[in-house]
């Protein structure tokens, strides 16, 4: 059985990791948003873009047909909302982060919102493996009257196979700002089997944490509040805060469906109060 552990380390460190990017590019041009630019190299991809709400907010789903990222790999993906677009991404299905054979992986999201744009990231959850060595950084630069709205949702280990996160090691940040000023920054560590994975301060013992973050204008008292009366599910610890321009939704959680169906609901009495638009659930997240 080691023997076979061993080989399989070797078979993966020795397989050239993806290197692939995707670069979006939105315009609004009467009362549609359009895609104007999609350039891709390696296993990234949009197909089309997509109406389900109307012609001015444009949908978009992106694809990584490997399936998941692998040590060696290195995903970066950026997307730039020109003045008065409308946007909204998210993903297929699950991301998997595996296993990485003692080479890193990594992740670099850059989002560009210019004045009056509007871009929701929300992709669906990301599963990292046991083992995995991940890197995943965003970045969001708003211009004045620009609005983000994004979520993560991050899974240690495949919870339904009773793994955990026991080896391996997270590097995760996120950086906003408004005008070339940081709005909210946040940068973490977290190895595989840390103490801070059961501490009262840290995960609790949860395997999944979840973060919704919506930027770019005041937080009324009134948003709070009304997040606040969200109902809680057992095993769920949640809590919703905010900056001067950025309000903050994060629960830890013992499955992923569990927190995606809070932020789910966080998002659908949000986007009517800071984005002046109903909340439509994109069908992709039903197959």
């Amino acid at each position: 059985m080691i023997e076979a552990d061993n080989d399989e380390v070797l078979e993966e460190a020795a397989r050239p990791g993806w290197q692939a990017s995707l670069n979006l590019g939105f315009e609004r041009r009467a009362e549609t948003t359009l895609l104007v630019q999609r350039e891709h190299r390696g296993p990234l991809r949009v197909q089309k873009a997509l109406y389900p709400e109307g012609r001015d907010l444009c949908h978009a789903i992106v694809l990584h047909p490997p399936g998941g990222v692998a040590g060696g790999d290195c995903l970066e993906i950026s997307v730039a909302a020109a003045s008065g677009a409308c946007v909204l991404l998210t993903t297929p299905g699950a991301g998997k982060w595996y296993r990485s054979g003692g080479r890193p992986a990594q992740q670099w999201l850059t989002v560009r919102v210019a004045r009056d744009a509007i871009v929701e990231w929300l992709p669906q959850e990301t599963i990292v493996f046991d083992g995995a060595d991940a890197t995943m950084h965003s970045r969001v630069e708003l211009a004045g009257g620009g609005m983000f709205c994004g979520w993560e949702i991050l899974c240690l280990g495949r919870t339904a196979a009773g793994e955990r996160f026991a080896t391996g090691r997270l590097d995760l940040a996120t950086r906003i700002e408004r005008d070339g000023q940081p709005l909210w920054v946040e940068r973490g560590q977290l190895a595989g089997g840390s103490a801070w994975l059961a501490a009262a301060a840290g995960l609790a013992g949860q395997p999944v944490s979840a973060t919704l973050l919506l930027a770019g204008r005041a937080v009324p008292r009134e948003w709070l509040d009304a997040c606040r009366t969200l109902t809680v599910t057992d095993g769920l610890l949640a809590g919703v805060s905010a900056l001067p321009e950025v309000l903050v939704a994060r629960c830890l959680a013992p499955q992923a469906e569990v927190a995606r169906a809070w932020l789910s609901e966080v998002w659908k009495l949000l986007r009517p109060l800071a984005l002046g638009r109903v909340a439509v659930v994109p069908r992709i997240w039903s197959t």
